[in-house]
């Protein structure tokens, strides 16, 4: 039976971080405020503001929504990314992407401040991310896996881990944090030669290929730590990209889905906007 590496232990542990640190900047007349850029109404945009609007202010984050129409003209996004830029009351602004396929989103978001840019979206963020430098922030869904780990005490230094998926949001950062704790670091692919042989070769999985069940009890073996980053629905069912009930008896260490990275993923964006605050005083 494996151990669950449940989703809500790490978001109270951060929480409680996170307010600590909104009390003291507080004492120094900050209040940290997350800016939520949101393009038309797309209901998934619109469930995860109001999720992230919530989790913010029931631990002192403030919350700026600048929501904009679905026709707004390229130079009027970008003139409000810049506005958001300049001011200095906001620390972190999240943009919703996809943006309309009028946009150029590529310079869009090139436009947002590293310092801002709390969900890794900035090609500047992402090159901080692979240079280990605090350039920007790294994706939140990458860092939720991180905090996953580092909760659970699950020491990466000389262990083999594997990365199923090669995405910027997820697959390549998490590679490359998962370096910075000295693992030693494959990062494998839908398309990967004898993909199972090369899963099973890992002390750490992480799952984030975007198919719902694809990895079965095929891939694991016994004494791994599997996080599994998928949020898909098979038969009307939310599953992860790992088979959970075929692998959970197998395995060390498991994230359930639902209750496991997703859960985390919003703490880490709230996370980075106190970070954000905090270096600003700085």
């Amino acid at each position: 039976m494996a151990m669950i590496l449940k989703g809500s232990e790490v978001v109270e542990a951060i929480n409680e971080r996170a307010m600590n640190d909104i009390e003291d900047l507080k004492k120094q007349g900050v209040e940290p405020t997350l800016a939520i850029l949101r393009v038309g109404e797309r209901e998934d945009d619109i469930s995860y503001e109001k999720t992230a609007t919530s989790r913010a202010k029931k631990i002192g984050v403030a919350v700026k929504n600048v929501v904009l129409p679905l026709d707004v003209t390229e130079d009027a996004l970008i003139n409000e990314v810049l506005l958001l830029n300049a001011d200095d009351a906001v620390h972190g602004v999240l943009m919703f992407r996809p943006l309309p396929e009028h946009i150029d989103e590529d310079k869009v978001r090139n436009m947002l401040a590293p310092a801002k840019d709390i969900d890794g979206l900035t090609d500047l963020s992402l090159a901080g991310v692979f240079a280990g430098i605090d350039t920007g922030f790294a994706p939140c869904t990458a860092a939720a896996c991180m905090e996953i780990l580092d909760y659970f005490d699950i020491d990466c230094k000389g262990k083999n881990a594997v990365v199923v998926g090669r995405s910027l949001v997820v697959g390549k950062p998490a590679a490359m944090m998962l370096l910075d704790r000295n693992a030693t670091v494959t990062v494998a692919h839908s398309r990967t030669a004898d993909l199972p042989s090369v899963v099973r070769q890992a002390d750490i999985v992480i799952a984030a290929v975007g198919r719902g069940k694809m990895l079965d009890a095929a891939y694991f073996t016994e004494g791994q730590i599997v996080v599994d980053v998928g949020i898909n629905f098979v038969d009307d069912e939310m599953c992860g990209d790992v088979d959970y009930a075929a692998v959970e008896p197998i395995v060390q260490a498991i994230t359930p889905v639902p209750g496991g990275v997703g859960t985390v993923t919003t703490s880490v964006l709230i996370k980075h906007v106190v970070e954000a605050a905090k270096r600003s005083v700085k």
